[in-house]
């Protein structure tokens, strides 16, 4: 009998929903066609009039479940930071070198390893990530925002990588640090490569940015 060890489950907290979107077949919808939309025109230019157009209902359908689109970036890129913390378990599973789970880590950090999950166009999550992720906490009221714990999902990401650095030299000082530059490095990076490359240094080799992070944990690790 085939099985799966490890299946994935969106653990979201509900304060960033009014009506939780995995409840629905409709609420997934929401979710999948919200990551298309966003991709095509950009969070500026993206709105629940355009988005209820697109799957066909209405307005008034969308904010029964977000308060507005601010909270659904908040609820995309959460989805995104479980997925990863999914991937992290199936790629470090039976992994005891921790010098290998950081290089897996930096790796799952830096590609969507698939196309598609379910309805999710993981491609084109990956790209909102890079491209609009820093605006779901870069604004005025996250304070009041986080007391709530909408950022657990990334913080949780954060704490699991810190600890595998935190094995590799117990007496390193700065993993939660290293860990948020690599994770926004990355980011701007394939940012960079796509829109601005002379900010980069984009090379054939498909892996240059998990070389480069892995390259630079390691050093600020290890550096005495």
């Amino acid at each position: 009998m085939e099985f799966e060890l490890f299946k994935f489950s969106a653990n979201i907290r509900s304060d960033i929903f009014l009506k939780d979107p995995e409840s629905s077949q409709l609420g997934s919808a929401i979710i999948s066609q919200s990551i298309n939309l966003i991709y095509d025109i950009g969070f500026e230019e993206f709105n629940f009039r355009k988005l209820s157009q697109q799957i066909g209902t209405t307005e008034a359908t969308i904010y029964r479940y977000f308060e507005n689109k601010h909270m659904l970036l908040l609820y995309v890129t959460s989805w995104y930071w479980c997925w990863v913390e999914y991937q992290l378990v199936l790629h470090n599973t039976n992994i005891v070198d921790y010098n290998v789970r950081l290089k897996n880590a930096i790796k799952v950090l830096t590609v969507p390893h698939d196309h598609q999950y379910a309805d999710i166009n993981l491609q084109n999550l990956f790209n909102i990530i890079c491209s609009e992720s820093c605006k779901s906490y870069l604004i005025k009221n996250v304070d009041d925002l986080n007391k709530y714990g909408v950022y657990y999902n990334y913080k949780k990401i954060v704490a699991i990588i810190s600890d595998i650095i935190l094995k590799v030299n117990p007496a390193y000082n700065y993993s939660h640090m290293l860990v948020t530059t690599v994770i926004e490095g990355i980011h701007h990076q394939k940012y960079f490569a796509e829109h601005l490359p002379s900010l980069t240094d984009k090379t054939d080799d498909p892996d240059y940015l998990i070389n480069f992070y892995y390259q630079l944990a390691i050093t600020a690790i290890n550096l005495k």
